[in-house]
């Protein structure tokens, strides 16, 4: 039985609604899904709906960027609680300041008298968490560029002259807030971070899983970062990081998948974890 830990959807930055990634997840022989948007839980209730109707579970995901000494660090949390009030305040926050950023960039794109404006980038973004790629995809739509990697290369990636950072957890901050809402935190692709000497001090703060198993990881790699996982007594995950085609890394469901072996291990894992003042111990 396969599953897929990695997923995103329309409610953030990802090409299929959550209906139809699990309609998608039955017709690949799926037994289960986590929904992994950025900074947004919205996703998992109609994906749940949907789930029950095709036989397909579903585990309440989210995917948290942080940052440390300018490498970008993202950190999923898996099985986390739908209704923990401080976590969904905490997530508020980090929506509220993506609109921000982008009203930012959205101006810095006007001084090129680009016919781009904010209520066509929300347009596109919907009820999801907006991010680069909305506005990517509003730049191909005006006519600007051909394609949302020309966007990226030459205006809203790093460095570029519309570019504007957003805030960011540190990585450690990430790891808490998901212990706290009852979830377990994992490493996502270790392979897209340069040095991993932080994964020691990450596993003292409650992280509980690597994901050893992503599109972008070599075979070589796969292998390292499951022997890497086992050193540190963590769970070794692995998804697709589906957002849909046309992406770099994710664009086919479960072109990458675990045995459903690894979702019991979590789930053990949680239930082994006892909440006391934001610090997890072993009960």
């Amino acid at each position: 039985m396969s599953v897929d830990l990695h997923v995103h959807t329309t409610a953030s930055d990802g090409v299929f609604s959550p209906a139809e990634v699990v309609s998608m997840a039955k017709s690949k022989g799926l037994e289960a899904l986590a929904i992994t948007d950025h900074d947004t839980l919205e996703g998992i209730e109609p994906a749940r709906c949907a789930g029950l109707q095709n036989g397909i579970e579903i585990i309440a995901g989210i995917e948290l960027g942080s940052e440390r000494q300018g490498e970008e660090i993202h950190i999923l949390g898996l099985l986390v609680e739908l209704d923990n009030v401080d976590f969904l305040a905490k997530l508020k926050i980090l929506r509220e300041d993506r609109v921000k950023r982008m009203e930012k960039m959205v101006n810095k794109l006007k001084e090129f008298n680009f016919p781009i404006d904010m209520d066509k980038v929300m347009s596109i973004s919907g009820a999801g968490s907006v991010g680069r790629p909305h506005l990517a995809e509003a730049l191909v739509k005006a006519g600007v560029v051909p394609s949302v990697s020309v966007a990226f290369d030459r205006f809203i990636g790093a460095g570029r002259p519309a570019y504007v950072p957003r805030y960011k957890l540190d990585p450690l901050e990430a790891v808490r807030l998901i212990s706290c809402a009852g979830g377990v935190p994992v490493l996502a692709h270790p392979g897209l971070i340069k040095s991993l000497e932080l994964v020691g001090e990450l596993k003292n703060a409650g992280l509980v899983g690597l994901e050893a198993r992503h599109p972008a990881h070599s075979t070589e790699q796969t292998l390292y970062y499951q022997e890497l996982a086992r050193k540190h007594g963590l769970v070794a995950t692995g998804g697709s990081d589906l957002h849909g085609p046309g992406h770099k890394a994710g664009g086919q469901l479960g072109l990458v998948t675990v045995p459903y072996s690894v979702v019991v291990d979590l789930k053990n894992r949680k239930n082994s974890i006892v909440n006391w003042g934001g610090q997890y111990e072993k009960s």
